[in-house]
């Protein structure tokens, strides 16, 4: 995890490359590594997707999950999470703390999972691993402990001194040499604090430690994994990916502390009754699967990725069971995934990935287990997303693919959403960003042959009253046949907020109006509400209560009543002081101090109300509500504002009468539009 353009997708392929799974490493700019496979990916030289890399080490499988570290794919990273036991978080030596490494500590801390730092592109110019470092304590205030000592700087930087062997592993072979003369004073400072770091949560240990006794190499080794473990710790490594400088030295640190990871953190479950337990893994244990990603893909059908969190999977096991939807899925071949790569197995071990294509109704965060055994392990918690458009199919044949393929695509990525907006008639398609919706709107066409268009989305506004009201309507109809009649009194009242519509005939007294007709005057008044009055926009919050009318004993019909109610209400509510309602939302935006001015600038200039500015891990949060019509796309101004170091979140809260000036415009607006349409 990290920042986009730390060097994830590198590092991967650098690992990738000294296990030897590659014969060749492939580089980003080329678009040639195996984690960045996707076409689209390969177009904007960044990763999209989240990928599976497995490479063994030491005697060791380690399952890489490559996250995207853009913004706008963070659900990527939330799946990763989700399925990981230690986030490996890449941070750029030159540029230091970023915005994406803030996010991918916060997913890292809400998982409750152990962090490994690795300074990367060691070897560029003006790179600073101390100032990274102070720059990594200050903002996070964990405390982070170089497990190793970077041997040279910039240009020079050839390798790195791993400080519990004491051997020096230098170049992009790793080959080992003795510690450099000029770091003899580094490497007892650096054993210093390590001993001092894995001693601090032992009893035993710190009190030798305090003795001035040293630590032998194996209590350093046990006291630090256990540290790291309980998030005491974040040991700091230090490599240049792109020169493959540093990588072996990550990976005998990745493959002496994460083994056992799983069993020693357990794993958030409910049972059959919903209460929360921890489900302990054993191998022995029954069989659990936990699906954190689905790729849909029209050619090969679904592949669902999933991680053994108990037992262990066998291609004998045949069937296992989705307590989610109630259905049993037959597993088919098992693989092994390695980017797009499908490598065909026999059997998983406890705490590996694998991944098994055409499963029917399991998605992203399901659970598969035995009926006799009904777990479900907690599923991520994704964002909600921040950026919205309408979209409208490209011809007749896109319109019946559009949902389907909508919903294979929210399948594969849970914080991309769609719905259809009854208060505009319009479908909307919802993501973290402009990126993302482009990306998704790409492979709609590429992946499924849909052709869309987006286009802004409309304001869901919503129209009610302010006052109490009366009007009547009589419809008279006479042609040569039988006529028409009915005659409705009604008053319309407003109703608090949220509280939608209500019909009442309670007033109607001495048979004024036959019983059998009162249903057909609903019926008109509800198609009212549909349409609206003032701008065409849904009518909510309002009671409609009929109080009087008249009817004819041969020409008085259903229709007749449909027709006087529905005139009748509109009259009154004309009368009524009706006003348009717009959607509030409640913004959370964190940005670093210095912008904090500037935001609340832009939100006032966006009618937003301030409600309080709090700090959060040193940064400042400014909570305000706001309408939907000014931050429909507050993303991209957000990160203009803030040289894309401002990160937000967005909900809805609450609706709210739009001031007269705006009404007057929305109002104007709405009418040109249905003479348009007409």
């Amino acid at each position: 995890m990290g920042h986009s353009g730390a060097g994830k997708t590198s590092l991967a392929e650098a690992m990738l490359f000294d296990a030897g799974a590659l014969t060749r490493m492939g580089r980003v700019e080329d678009g040639n590594t195996v984690s960045d496979y996707d076409p689209e990916e390969k177009r904007r030289s960044i990763s999209i997707n989240l990928t599976v890399l497995p490479v063994e080490w030491q005697g060791v499988k380690l399952n890489l999950l490559d996250a995207p570290g853009y913004v706008d794919f963070v659900g990527e990273a939330y799946s990763a999470a989700a399925a990981a036991d230690v986030a490996l978080i890449v941070v750029d030596a030159v540029a230091g703390v970023e915005v994406g490494t803030e996010i991918a500590w916060q997913i890292a801390e809400d998982n409750h999972l152990p962090r490994v730092v690795y300074l990367n592109k060691m070897a560029r110019e003006n790179a600073n691993p101390d100032q990274a470092i102070a720059e990594l304590r200050s903002v996070f205030g964990a405390n982070f402990v170089p497990v190793q000592l970077p041997i040279g700087a910039e240009a020079s930087f050839k390798g790195v001194v791993d400080l519990l062997s004491r051997k020096a592993s230098v170049g992009p072979e790793g080959k080992v040499e003795a510690v450099p003369a000029a770091l003899a004073d580094d490497l007892e400072m650096g054993l210093m604090a390590l001993s001092e770091a894995a001693a601090g949560d032992n009893d035993d240990l710190i009190m030798k430690f305090l003795d001035g006794e040293e630590l032998t190499q194996d209590e350093i080794k046990s006291g630090l994994l256990a540290a790291i473990r309980q998030g005491s710790v974040v040991p700091v490594c230090f490599g240049d990916a792109t020169h493959n400088i540093g990588v072996r030295s990550l990976m005998d640190v990745l493959s002496q502390i994460t083994p056992g990871f799983l069993s020693s953190r357990g794993v958030e479950a409910a049972n059959a009754a919903g209460e929360t337990l921890t489900l302990a893994p054993k191998a022995a244990g029954p069989v659990v699967l936990f699906a954190f990603k689905t790729v849909a893909d029209p050619y090969v059908g679904k592949l669902t990725y999933f991680r053994v969190v108990s037992g262990e999977l066998a291609i004998e096991e045949g069937r296992l069971f989705n307590p989610r939807s109630s259905v049993e899925e037959r597993l088919g071949q098992l693989f092994v995934m390695r980017g797009k790569d499908q490598i065909n197995v026999d059997r998983l071990a406890l705490g590996d990935i694998g991944a098994v294509a055409k499963l029917g109704d399991t998605i992203t965060g399901d659970t598969l287990t035995r009926r006799n055994n009904l777990l479900t392990v907690a599923p991520p918690h994704y964002p909600n997303p921040l950026f919205e458009v309408a979209v409208t199919p490209k011809t007749q044949q896109d319109s019946a693919k559009m949902g389907p393929a909508l919903t294979r695509q929210g399948e594969q990525d849970p914080t991309l959403r769609w719905r259809f907006e009854p208060g505009t008639g319009q479908t909307i398609l919802s993501g973290m960003g402009d990126t993302h919706v482009d990306v998704s709107v790409h492979a709609l066409q590429e992946k499924f042959g849909v052709g869309i268009d987006t286009h802004l989305p409309k304001v869901p506004y919503r129209e009610t009253v302010t006052k109490n009201a009366a009007e009547q309507y009589r419809h008279k109809k006479q042609t040569g046949g039988a006529g028409q009649f009915g005659e409705v009194h009604l008053e319309v009242k407003p109703l608090e907020r949220g509280a939608g519509f209500e019909y009442s005939t309670e007033r109607v007294f001495g048979g004024s109006i036959s019983n059998s007709f009162f249903p057909s005057i609903e019926k008109g008044i509800r198609s009212v509400l549909e349409q609206g009055v003032i701008a065409g926009y849904p009518v909510v919050d309002v009671r409609a209560e009929v109080y009087d009318g008249k009817m004819h004993p041969v020409d008085s019909k259903d229709i007749a009543f449909q027709i006087a109610g529905r005139e009748a209400f509109r009259a009154a509510f004309e009368k009524a002081g009706p006003v348009l309602l717009e959607p509030i939302v409640q913004v959370k935006v964190i940005v670093p101090d210095a912008y904090v001015g500037d935001i609340m600038g832009d939100l006032n200039t966006r009618r937003g109300v301030v409600q309080g500015i709090g700090q959060e891990r040193g940064k400042s949060v400014v909570e305000a509500q706001a309408p939907l019509a000014e931050m429909q796309r507050y993303a991209a101004d957000l990160r203009s504002l803030t040289q894309g170091r401002g990160i937000y979140s967005i909900e809805p809260s609450h609706y709210a009468v739009v001031p007269g000036n705006i009404a007057v415009t929305v109002i104007e607006a709405a009418k040109k539009e249905r003479e348009e349409e007409k």
